[in-house]
């Protein structure tokens, strides 16, 4: 039986999503907790790999548990092992064919950036910060111009392993809430630094750098060099992986971020 598992976690302290050499990543304390309540090594795929400092309240793994265990000991259990920044929200049992990166179709990511001249004490790691005034409205006119299928390679890290930089991107909005600003894209898929480069942009177009107009001819250009630089990993979240509606697995959201405020 095949198992997907939600998992939110605070990427501040972590060198990322994937195992690699020095550990100290999101994927190496999940798989030590998992072997905790398995008693022998388990290995986990993840819908999306998640940068350094960046955060996670929706990201969807899956595992074949080489032992049975009731369901509860693979959330409240493995919970038990995990550090304090990392927390499984929800199991369900899947079909063999199911493939947490494979079988999505969607990834929603958000960014929160505070905009005010001062620093932020109580979002410190978990937001951006950008001190000039920024127009919302003109980042949203920028961001209305990356709808649909463009190719992104002005965006694109350049260690970026994609096999294409061609993305189609189903939502991208800016909107202000009080001092946060807050950007939210989904697209199949995104490059390396996608999403922070999209904000660096976006903030150079809010603080009148360039006019709206210039995302479009950073996507004609595909030269990453013409674009802002990328920002900060500190306000990115993995919010939600879609799948279609008859794998039944829960959506879930976070009442620290504006939506679930109803803002």
């Amino acid at each position: 039986m095949r198992l997907a598992l939600g998992v939110e976690y605070d990427g501040s302290a972590f060198r990322g999503w994937q195992t690699q050499p020095g550990g100290n990543t999101v994927q190496d304390a999940l798989e030590a907790a998992l072997q905790q309540i398995a008693g022998v090594p388990v290995e986990v795929v993840c819908a999306g790999r998640t940068d350094a400092g960046v955060h996670a309240t929706g990201q969807v793994v899956h595992f074949d548990p080489p032992v049975s265990r009731p369901l509860t000991a693979w959330v409240r259990g493995v919970n038990t092992f995990l550090p304090d920044a990392v927390a499984v929200r929800w199991v369900h049992p899947v079909g063999a064919v199911f493939h947490a990166r494979f079988s999505a179709f969607g990834r929603c990511y958000r960014y929160v950036l505070i905009n005010r001249p001062q620093r932020t004490g109580v979002w410190q790691g978990r937001a951006g910060w950008y001190h000039h005034p920024l127009d919302v409205d003109a980042m949203q006119r920028g961001a209305s111009l990356l709808l649909g299928e463009h190719d992104f390679s002005a965006f694109r890290a350049a260690a970026c392993q994609a096999k294409s930089p061609v993305k189609t991107v189903r939502r991208a909005e800016v909107r202000r809430v009080g001092d946060m600003i807050v950007f939210d894209f989904e697209a199949g898929a995104f490059l390396h630094h996608m999403v922070r480069n999209l904000v660096g942009s976006l903030v150079y177009v809010g603080q009148g750098k360039h006019p709206p107009e210039w995302m479009s001819s950073l996507l004609q250009s595909g030269d990453r060099r013409l674009a802002a630089p990328t920002f900060s990993a500190a306000g990115l979240y993995l919010v939600e992986v879609k799948y279609e509606p008859h794998w039944g697995l829960p959506v879930t959201s976070d009442i620290l971020l504006p939506d679930s405020l109803g803002l």
